[in-house]
Parts: C-alpha cells; sequence; structure tokens
C-alpha cells in the first residue's frame, strides 16, 4: 500500500479509508494534498480489494478549501513566462489539479463522503466529484471562489447543478453564502445528517460495509451506468446499459447471488 505525506489511507474489510491529514492547516488543499488525492484514488481504482472507499478529514473540519500558499506557488512558476507561454503553462496546471478530483469520479468504486466542520471552496469541488455526501450536524459549507475573484475551475460548477439544480448552484456561486448540514440534505447536496463527527464515522462507515457485501462487478457497473446516463441522453443510456450487461448478467457473481438467495445464505463474491 502506498504511504503518503499528507492523508492517510488505509484498507480494512474491503473499504478503502482516505483522509486528509493536514489537521494544523484544517485540511487546506496544498499541492501535495492535491496530488496524492488523485494517487489515493487511482490506487483505489487499481485494487481488487477495495470495494468502496470513504473520503474523510483529520482533525476538527473536512477541508477549508485551496491553501493560499499553492495559490502563491502557480503564480510565481508563470511570471517569468512569456505571453503565451504563461497562459499556456497556467492552463495547464488547472487542467492537473482538475484530474486529481476527477480521479475520485472516474475511480470505478463507489466514493463516500463524510464531512464534519467546514467544507469550503475548494473541499466542495472535492465532494462534488464523489459519489455520495454525508455530513454532521456541525458541517458548513461555502462556495467560496467568488470572493478570492476566482471562477471555480476544479468540478462545482460542472458537477453540482447535477446534484442541487441549476438555480441553486448559480446562488451559492454568485454569493459564496455559508450554509449548514441541513440546508444542504435540504438540496440535496447531502444524503443524511447525522448528529456529530462519531456518529457520521459509524454510520457512513455502515453504508460502506453494505456496498462492500454487494457484488463488486455489479457495483463497479452501476457506478459505469450512471455517470454515462448523467452526460448522454435516455436513448443512449438504455444502450448503453443493454450492452453492458449482455457482456456482464451471465457473471459469476450473478450465479453466486441467485444461489445465495435460493440457499438463504449470504453471498460470498470474489474479489
Amino acid at each position: 500500500m502506498p504511504e503518503f505525506a499528507s492523508l492517510n489511507l488505509t484498507l480494512a474489510d474491503h473499504i478503502a479509508q482516505i483522509e486528509l491529514n493536514r489537521p494544523d492547516k484544517a485540511n487546506a488543499l496544498n499541492g501535495t494534498l492535491w496530488r496524492e488525492i488523485g494517487a489515493a484514488s487511482r490506487w483505489v481504482d487499481e485494487t481488487p480489494e477495495a470495494r468502496v472507499a470513504v473520503l474523510s478529514g483529520a482533525g476538527r473540519h473536512f477541508c477549508s478549501g485551496i491553501d493560499f500558499e499553492l495559490m502563491g506557488e502557480v503564480l510565481d512558476g508563470v511570471e517569468a513566462l512569456p505571453p503565451g507561454r504563461k497562459e499556456e503553462r497556467l492552463r495547464r496546471t488547472i487542467v492537473e489539479l482538475q484530474a486529481a478530483f476527477t480521479a475520485l469520479e472516474n475511480c470505478c468504486k463507489p466514493v463516500l463522503a463524510a464531512v464534519h466542520g467546514l467544507c469550503i471552496g475548494g473541499g466542495l469541488d472535492l465532494i462534488a466529484a464523489c459519489d455520495m455526501r454525508y455530513a454532521s450536524a456541525d458541517a458548513a459549507f461555502s462556495l467560496k471562489e467568488v470572493d478570492l475573484a476566482i471562477v471555480a475551475d476544479v468540478g462545482s460548477l460542472q458537477r453540482l447543478p447535477y446534484l442541487i439544480g441549476e438555480g441553486q448552484v448559480r446562488e451559492l456561486a454568485f454569493t459564496a453564502r455559508q450554509f449548514d448540514a441541513a440546508e444542504a440534505r435540504e438540496i440535496g447536496l447531502v444524503n443524511r445528517v447525522y448528529a456529530d463527527a462519531a456518529q457520521l464515522r459509524d454510520g457512513v462507515h455502515a453504508i460502506a460495509a453494505g456496498i462492500a457485501a454487494k457484488s463488486p462487478l455489479t457495483v463497479r457497473g452501476i457506478k459505469q451506468v450512471l455517470n454515462h446516463g448523467r452526460d448522454h441522453g435516455v436513448a443512449d443510456g438504455l444502450d448503453y446499459v443493454a450492452t453492458w450487461n449482455a457482456a456482464l448478467l451471465l457473471s459469476d457473481d450473478t450465479r453466486e447471488a441467485v444461489a445465495a438467495a435460493l440457499q438463504k445464505r449470504p453471498p460470498k463474491f470474489a474479489d
């Protein structure tokens, strides 16, 4: 298992735990943490024993957004370049940052975000790339970039409209207002709100364990089909899932699921 400087990665009972680990900085996203999120996501994707992932933050907060030091590093890195090459380098950097979060979305395993405390700016971009989001009652959210004179560019403006609707996203993006866990649940950003961080941890782990007990092949297929359907019309989506199931419906996992149901026992699936 890889080791990281700014996040903790563990695997037990088929559940990968990805924990942002800069608690003294409220898990602000510096260059190292940003790259490691992408690397950890790709490791989960490529590791058969990992059937589901839980993304969380160490300390008092989930993520306070981008580390201002990273912003300085990015700007300093292009300052000496001539016009044209400066913009080209900056665009490449932005695309690389986008890719780290997109790795969560592209991971073939479901990724559950467990949010406590602050989830600001880049933190909101981060959880938008996850499959499901859960929060403790003390969680607070903000699409903060407009206050820094930045157009949010790593996923919120592209993914949130599918989650909470166009009007909600526009209000949050234009105002940067902070909203609490209850409102996040009301608008559909989070699936469920727990009383505190401990109950959040236990509740999300139970959901992850339930997913891990299902057919891994089928769970991966569900995520693939849902992601495809989001970006295509209904007819294309139906055609895609027909092709998918034609290839995989007769798998060993299907036979095991049917046999277990007939024998009234829990199914056992290979990784």
